[in-house]
């Protein structure tokens, strides 16, 4: 196996860093973060020219079809450059949702605004505090009409449409689309830790709503789709947590106390050798959780689960250890340590919690050595 990116697709992402390193720079997170602006629409805008929202769709339905190596590859420079747009809800979950469960008249109709950042959709699941379980959906779906709540949406502020997980009469999860300017649908602004991103909970009061059946229902659909918008979530991550440690290098070079760099100090460089040593896993992991999507593979769900742990680890390691080398600058308003920080606190529950992947990846594990032993 081959888990490198072809020269095409770094070629990519190198373009996206320069990118984002011109349009996305920290004074433009904290216009979101200070609360001027829901998310940047000129960045969005660009990115929607650039065809990034495209990226994975199919060119029959609007989009560039380059593949998930490439937007595996986007989502990491997106985490480090923090981008405050609506690229994952309506990328990662929104576009993938309608690419798996609808039919190819709903594709037509629904994914070429995407592809172009015409539209800006989200995907709604949660409904409490708890992780992703088939148990904890109770909004419902019966004559074309939707009623319930789903809580914490990302983008839910801003977005136009939303694929919805609900009930049908006979008790099936199924997945919905609902454009969310209707009348009979309440959106309530959340306050989270991470400002950059807006979240808000829906209320459904028998709103209109299409099926999208064309591939089936069950909740074994909405794991597939979090396995898949897991391993783009990880690549944020990982983007995220590199961007730490860099950070952390640079501070560690330029900082000198007593009169030498305090990267010099072997408890600082103990701190970046951990850091590096864990970034490094989670990309391993990553890429192949790429390999795995790119290919279909029945690995899929195991290279997700492993992906999405290494990553919450890493970036939860490297946004602290970035803050304690910067010493007591690092904890102060004007670093931009801080910004890293809060975007690993939400991305660490979006789509479930560490345990909740960890215990996906216990059992995933124990159907392959079952599947071995027979």
């Amino acid at each position: 196996m081959n888990f490198d990116f072809s020269y095409e697709v770094k070629m990519m992402r190198d373009e996206a860093r320069r990118f984002l390193k011109d349009r996305c720079p920290p004074k433009a997170v904290r216009r979101a973060l200070d609360g001027e602006v829901t998310f940047d629409r000129d960045l969005w805008k660009a990115i929607g020219e650039l065809g990034w929202t495209g990226v994975s769709i199919p060119e029959e339905f609007g989009g560039a079809g380059i593949g998930y190596e490439a937007l595996c590859l986007i989502a990491g420079e997106m985490g480090a450059s923090l981008a405050p747009v609506p690229f994952s809800s309506s990328v990662y979950l929104a576009a993938e949702a309608i690419l798996m469960s609808a039919d190819d008249a709903q594709r037509r109709e629904m994914l070429p605004a995407i592809a172009s950042a015409e539209s800006i959709w989200t995907f709604a699941l949660a409904e409490g505090p708890g992780n992703p379980s088939v148990e904890a959906i109770g909004t419902e779906y019966r004559d074309g009409r939707l009623s319930g709540k789903k809580l914490a949406v990302p983008d839910a502020s801003t977005a136009q449409s939303c694929v919805v997980v609900a009930k049908d009469h006979t008790g099936e999860i199924g997945l919905y689309a609902v454009a969310l300017n209707d009348s009979s649908v309440t959106r309530e602004t959340v306050k989270t830790v991470d400002p950059t991103r807006n979240y808000a909970n829906l209320t459904f009061r028998n709103t209109k709503a299409m099926p999208l059946l064309a591939n089936g229902k069950g909740w074994g659909l909405v794991q597939h789709l979090l396995d898949r918008a897991a391993i783009f979530i990880a690549f944020e991550q990982v983007g995220g947590a590199e961007a730490c440690l860099q950070m952390a290098k640079s501070y560690a070079v330029e900082r000198y106390a007593f009169g030498r760099p305090i990267g010099t100090f072997q408890a600082i460089k103990h701190r970046l050798a951990d850091m590096y040593v864990a970034l490094e896993l989670a990309r391993a992991h990553a890429y192949y959780g790429a390999w795995a999507i790119s290919h279909d593979a029945t690995e899929l769900a195991t290279a997700a689960s492993a992906a999405r742990v290494a990553a919450i680890d890493a970036y939860h390691l490297c946004a602290k250890e970035n803050i304690q080398i910067h010493g007591g600058m690092g904890f102060t308003w004007e670093m931009d340590c801080h910004l890293y920080y809060r975007r690993e606190k939400m991305l660490s529950l979006l789509l479930g919690s560490a345990p909740y992947w960890r215990n996906r990846l216990i059992d995933e594990l124990e159907h392959i050595e079952l599947a071995a032993a027979e």
